[in-house]
């Protein structure tokens, strides 16, 4: 018996050394479901789900539109696989590479610095761009009415100066590892104040220009276009090589990973990839703009100078005013000067003839423009009743504010005729609409109302919800 036991012992302490024991370490799921092929997951349901992070370079919004050097490779990405986009947005970076074992997510997209640790856990893509890193300070207070020799003097100008004093970085980050490593190097400690992951880099930089803490760490390419509208930073201390930055897929999704490869290696070749690499890292002009404006989402909680009369307005037709936002943004980019070649003018495009019947005057005047456009709303609204679904109700209001009401019935009676849904617009409806660009359709006799274009109506709505999303994902209701 006791010779059984030992066999036992043995057999089971073999066993953790086997492959699955390093699946286990690393916190991967052994189940089918991480060698799922992802992509051909992500092709039969239509979307492609990305984890990334609300920053100043990944992520944002700015003057009503979703913008950042991840998200607009992000929309190429999907396009290129024919798929809608469905963004996520971190609520801790310091957990980032974590959610991809989760199954929720199919990627990682956010500046990831390529770690050999890393490497263990997820499978990185081919870079986006090399970087190093480099310690964020500040200047003195009045370093612009100083010599520049008494400025120097206030500096840290050699990494080696840091011993015995304190760093702030987030605890799950490469500028940690690397604060630790350099420790070792230079042969004396550099203490690290550790920040929550919920800080973005460009958060963090901004508490050194306030004065909250004294170093960072950061990407050389983020610290720079940072430091061009603060100029009270200085980033000319180096602290590491150059490193590669990287998206991140879960182990096991190989054919995404070949995919994202191809796809990247091909942008690489184009001029657009460098024409949005330098948009965001760098563009100092632009940066500058997006800082100092009011309608940059990372400094306030705002969408357009017109948010108040649209919140006053979306109360009448009881819709999320972000949503309205939306659509606004969609008819005129919030221009109240705005016009189109068939004679729509202001914030919600109002037709002459219907600005008399809606009472408008003048449709260059914001409020009266945005209150008629939603007395207008209301009515197409009302015509809906049978329509449940109050999001479905709303979309056919939104495609008969663009093509027509009746043209909306004709889509209607064209999906009973299909056995369609015709109280649906997603997946039933919406085809329908597309079908009456064609002749064998609108000149059917139950066609009253003939042709339209109906790709305008069908990406209308499409696009108003999804900045929609975008606007929930920033701003508070």
């Amino acid at each position: 018996m006791r010779n059984y036991l030992l066999i036992i012992l043995l057999l089971s302490i073999l066993s953790g050394c086997g492959p699955n024991s390093d699946k286990k370490r690393r916190n991967i799921d052994p189940t089918p479901e991480t060698d799922v092929e992802i992509l051909r997951k992500i092709k039969r349901e239509g979307k492609l789900r990305a984890l990334t992070t609300y920053s100043g370079t990944s992520y944002f919004l700015y003057r009503g539109q979703p913008m950042g050097f991840e998200y607009e490779l992000l929309k190429r990405f999907a396009d290129h696989l024919g798929v809608e986009l469905e963004i996520v947005v971190s609520q801790n970076i310091d957990s980032l590479l974590n959610n991809l074992n989760s199954g929720e997510i199919d990627l990682v997209a956010h500046g990831i610095t390529i770690t050999s640790d890393r490497k263990e856990e997820v499978n990185f893509t081919d870079y986006l761009y090399l970087t190093h890193q480099v310690l964020v300070q500040r200047k003195p207070e009045n370093w612009r009415r100083m010599g520049w020799s008494a400025v120097e003097k206030e500096l840290v100008h050699d990494a080696i100066e840091l011993i015995g004093d304190t760093v702030s970085v987030r605890e799950n980050s490469s500028y940690f590892r690397r604060l630790k490593n350099l420790s070792r190097e230079i042969g004396g400690e550099i203490h690290i104040d550790t920040l929550p992951g919920t800080l973005s880099t460009d958060r963090i930089i901004k508490m050194v220009v306030d004065g909250d803490i004294k170093y960072t760490v950061a990407d050389d390419n983020i610290a720079s276009i940072n430091a061009s509208y603060y100029h009270i930073l200085d980033i000319d201390v180096p602290i590491s090589f150059s490193q590669r930055v990287a998206w991140a897929v879960a182990p096991g999704s190989n054919e995404l990973l070949d995919e994202i490869n191809s796809w990247l290696s091909e942008m690489k070749d184009e001029v657009d990839y460098y024409v949005i690499y330098n948009k965001y890292f760098k563009n100092r002009r632009n940066f500058r703009q997006r800082v100092q404006s009011d309608f940059y989402s990372l400094t306030n909680n705002s969408i357009s100078e017109y948010d108040e009369l649209i919140k006053e307005y979306s109360d009448s037709i009881d819709w999320d005013w972000r949503l309205l936002a939306s659509q606004i943004y969609q008819e005129s980019r919030f221009e109240p000067r705005a016009s189109s070649w068939a004679g729509a003018g202001g914030l919600m495009q109002i037709m002459p003839a219907m600005a008399e019947d809606l009472g408008v005057s003048d449709r260059s005047n914001p409020e009266q423009n945005i209150k008629g456009g939603t007395k207008f709303l209301k009515r197409l609204w009302d015509n809906f009743e049978e329509v449940e679904d109050s999001v479905q109700r709303i979309k056919f209001t939104l495609a008969s504010y663009n093509c027509g009401y009746y043209h909306v019935l004709d889509a209607r009676k064209l999906a009973e005729m299909n056995n369609l849904d015709p109280n649906r617009w997603d997946n039933n409806v919406e085809e329908m609409i597309l079908e009456l660009s064609y002749p064998d359709n609108y000149n059917k006799p139950e066609m009253k109302y003939g042709y339209v274009r109906g790709i305008e109506p069908y990406t209308y709505v499409e696009q108003i919800f999804e900045r929609f999303d975008h606007y929930r994902q920033f701003i508070e209701s």
